[in-house]
């Protein structure tokens, strides 16, 4: 037990530490006990019979099939208030693990292909951050693009995120990633870029190094989201460190969907040691088996991190966000007084 006296003893230090999450899908916070909800309210038929059967269902082996079953679940999102809700039940638990500002994805081509405003989804979440902000919860909103539909798809809904860009910080790439290379999205991200949106991309979760190469040249990413094959390539190792580009790392995502088959065989500290600047989120919560501290101890206990480490990770956490070089700076103080005791 490095620097520890106990599992026990490190858990509690990684609850007392500040941390920004900033690979966070909101919609996939969504809780068995919501989904059953928001049925009910919204008069939506569900495959399912009870939370049991639906908890039943996330017992998947892989990125499709997770995929299958989440965009089911989608299915009782309708009303402002439902995402409301939703973004604020994720944020009271955020609070709860000592985080302090998030970097949220949120996917309206999932809601808007079933007739869902588009308002309704950015409305009803852009409402639980600003509340959670009275509480002292810093955000910022990433609009990403459904990497299997064509790119398209993808303008047509920046097109209409463009009134809403006041409230949007950031432009991602997400779901399946092998067969869907980001230079699919080359003429779109240029486009958000040109916006002033800061760029982030899914690369290198199950797809090849090369797809984090075009997420670099092509996309122009301001940071990397997975990223766990870039390891397979020292080059392009180099070029992430000399960029200083954060990793955005999902340790029990990573598990649930066999990118790894054992958190003890997680690249987390390869990475570190490799110079690279991970951090650690929770991805899709509710599918995957934890919040960001559940994350935290649990790659913890694997790697068996130590005290530096553990730090290092809440440290880069703030680094790599999109927030101000002050205001990270004041959250790294807070890290600085926490480890203290």
């Amino acid at each position: 037990m490095t620097g520890f006296a106990s599992r026990e003893a490190r858990a509690a230090f990684i609850a007392g530490l500040p941390k920004a999450e900033l690979h966070l899908h909101i919609e996939g916070s969504l809780e068995p006990e919501m989904m059953f909800s928001l049925a009910q309210r919204n008069g939506v038929s569900l495959v399912f019979d009870s939370v049991e059967a639906i908890r039943a269902a996330y017992d998947f082996s892989n990125l499709q099939d997770f995929l299958d079953i989440y965009y089911q679940g989608m299915a009782v999102l309708l009303t402002e208030q439902d995402f409301f809700d939703l973004t604020t039940a994720y944020l009271d638990r955020a609070a709860t693990d000592g985080v302090r500002h998030v970097e949220i994805f949120f996917d309206p081509q999932g809601h808007t292909a079933r007739g869902v405003p588009f308002a309704n989804v950015v409305g009803g979440i852009a409402r639980a951050l600003a509340e959670a902000e009275e509480r002292g919860i810093t955000s910022r909103l990433i609009m990403c693009f459904l990497r299997h539909l064509p790119e398209a798809d993808a303008e047509a809904t920046l097109d209409e995120a463009l009134p809403y860009l006041s409230l949007i910080h950031g432009i991602g790439l997400d779901s399946s990633e092998v067969g869907h290379p980001p230079e699919k999205f080359a003429r779109v991200f240029a486009r958000a870029r040109g916006r002033g949106l800061k760029i982030v991309a899914h690369a290198g979760e199950e797809g090849p190094p090369d797809y984090v190469w075009q997420a670099l040249d092509v996309l122009k990413v301001d940071r990397i989201d997975h990223g766990n094959r870039a390891l397979e390539d020292a080059a392009l190792v180099d070029r992430i460190v000399t960029d200083g580009l954060t990793l955005t790392v999902c340790p029990l995502s990573n598990l649930k969907l066999c990118v790894v088959n054992d958190l003890t065989q997680h690249p987390l500290r390869r990475m570190m040691q490799a110079g690279l600047k991970a951090t650690v989120n929770s991805d899709d919560p509710a599918y995957f088996g934890g919040y960001v501290n559940a994350n935290f101890v649990a790659v913890a206990d694997a790697l068996d991190l130590t005290r530096d480490e553990i730090i290092t990770l809440a440290r880069n956490s703030f680094t790599g966000s999109f927030l101000s070089p002050a205001e990270q700076a004041a959250h790294l103080a807070a890290i600085d007084f926490a480890a203290t005791y």
